[in-house]
């Protein structure tokens, strides 16, 4: 099957890096899916959006993304995102809390955390 290098970085840490087959991100044109070979392309990462790696091994790493950019090459994904969280990282309790917050960009985080975790906003 068919890898590609990728890497997802937030300005904080580096929260994933490896080969994968497979990645699906949600940009402001819409949710885009990449495979190994795809063109060239550079997409901007909505608020409260969730990134989804397929590995190499066949594991999926699951991230909520508040914001950034998208790059591609026919051979690597970089997702460099403003701020993000790993699904497994979630406190989903208090993501549930935030949706209840008067601050509209903390509800939007909260419902991309929520999505990210599996979980129902």
């Amino acid at each position: 099957m068919a890898e590609m290098s990728v890497q997802l970085v937030a300005v904080e840490r580096r929260l994933w890096s490896g080969t994968g087959t497979f990645v699906s991100a949600q940009t402001t044109e819409g949710e885009i899916g990449i495979l190994p070979g795809h063109e060239p392309v550079l997409g901007q990462l909505i608020e409260g959006g969730v990134v989804k790696v397929r590995t190499a091994d066949g594991d999926t790493v699951t991230a909520a993304v508040q914001g950034g950019f998208l790059s591609v090459t026919g051979d690597s994904v970089s997702i460099l995102a403003e701020s993000a969280d790993l699904a497994n990282e979630i406190d989903v309790e208090a993501a549930r809390s935030d949706l209840t917050s008067e601050d509209a960009e903390a509800r939007v985080r909260a419902q991309g955390r929520l999505r990210a975790a599996g979980q129902r906003d």
